[in-house]
């Protein structure tokens, strides 16, 4: 059974920085899409409503398709520690949100954005002005 599990969320002035992590139990980092998500306040009515951020293919490659924040945030994954980071910097109220971290058991060509088969409970992210 997978796992998926987030850290590092918290509350932090608009303009600083965050870096999120996921730790995956059960699953083998490189055999498919592994990407991040949020849910936004707004969207909170819809449990199905989270936006796309990036995606990480089995090669490293990035992918920002329709992504809510394109190029903004950087997925990058240790594959000796087995965790899947995802970078935010100079984040602005409009970000805070509920992250998500998400894998799929193919690659994100097939399952990104919406195909991913294991998704974690989510960390909160709250920024203040």
């Amino acid at each position: 059974q997978v796992q998926l599990v987030e850290t590092g969320g918290g509350s932090v002035q608009a303009g600083g920085n965050l870096t999120l992590s996921c730790v995956a139990f059960g699953y083998i980092y490189n055999s498919g899409c592994m990407a991040w998500f949020r849910q936004t306040p707004k969207q909170a009515r819809n449990p199905q409503a989270r936006e796309p951020l990036v995606a990480i293919d089995t090669d490293d490659t990035p992918v920002y398709r329709k992504s809510a924040v394109p190029g903004r945030f950087l997925i990058t994954r240790d594959k000796v520690k087995n965790i899947l980071h995802l970078q935010m910097p100079e984040l602005n109220t409009e970000d805070t949100a509920t992250y998500y971290c998400a894998a799929a058991q193919v690659d994100c060509n097939m399952a990104y954005p919406y195909g991913m088969d294991y998704w974690g409970e989510g960390t909160l992210v709250t920024v203040s002005s």
